[in-house]
C-alpha cells in the first residue's frame, strides 16, 4: 500500500503522518522532497520557493517513490500532484514566467509519479484542525496552492490521477483525520 498525504504547507500533513505511523509501525515514512533536498543532497531554497525549486522536489518524489519495491508499505509526505499545484499556483500568482514552461513537464513527471501511488488522502484548507499559518508562511501562496489542489483533484484537468489512484478527502479534528486515514487502508 502507498499512500501519500497532499495539501498545502501548513494543512497538518505532518501531524497526521506521525499519528499514522505511531498506530501502524509496518509503514515507512517517506519525508517530503524538500527534506531529501536540503539533508541529503545539500541543496537550498530561498525563503520564496521558485517554480524551479518545485519542479526540482518533483523530481525527487518520483525518484523516491520507484525506489520503493511493490511490496512495501510506504506513507509519503505529498503527492507528486502537490509540486505541479505549487508551479501552477505561482504561474496564477504572476509571480515567475517560467511557471508555463515548466508546466508541460511537471504533468508528466507528475502522472508518472502518481502512478506509483494507491491512495492520496488529501487535506484541504479550511479544516485542517483549524491550523493557523504565520504571515512568514507565503499565505497568498498557501491560498492558491490549496485552490489549485482542488481544481487538480475534483477536475482532474490533466488526467494526473489515472484509474488506479484512489483520492480521499480528509478533514476534521487530528482524531477525526486519523480515522479516515485508517480507512484508507
Amino acid at each position: 500500500m502507498r499512500i501519500a498525504v497532499s495539501g498545502t504547507h501548513c494543512s497538518g500533513k505532518s501531524t497526521l503522518i506521525a499519528d499514522f505511523l505511531r498506530a501502524n509501525r509496518e509503514f515507512v515514512h517517506e519525508p517530503e522532497p524538500y527534506e531529501w533536498l536540503q539533508e541529503v543532497y545539500g541543496e537550498a531554497f530561498a525563503d520564496r520557493p521558485t517554480v524551479d525549486d518545485f519542479y526540482r522536489q518533483l523530481e525527487v518524489s518520483v525518484e523516491r517513490l520507484r525506489s520503493y519495491p511493490s511490496d512495501v508499505s510506504v506513507i509519503v509526505e505529498r503527492s507528486p500532484i502537490d509540486f505541479v499545484a505549487y508551479i501552477l499556483a505561482i504561474g496564477d500568482l504572476g509571480r515567475e514566467r517560467s511557471a508555463v514552461a515548466v508546466h508541460d513537464r511537471a504533468i508528466e513527471m507528475a502522472r508518472r509519479g502518481t502512478d506509483l501511488l494507491d491512495r492520496i488522502a488529501f487535506l484541504p484548507l479550511p479544516g485542517a484542525g483549524g491550523i493557523i499559518a504565520p504571515d512568514s508562511e507565503d499565505l497568498e501562496l498557501r491560498e492558491a496552492a490549496n485552490a489549485r489542489l482542488i481544481e487538480l483533484f475534483v477536475e482532474d484537468e490533466f488526467d494526473l490521477l489515472g484509474e488506479r489512484v484512489q483520492v480521499v478527502e480528509i478533514r476534521g479534528t487530528p482524531t477525526e483525520r486519523l480515522r479516515a486515514l485508517q480507512a484508507c487502508i
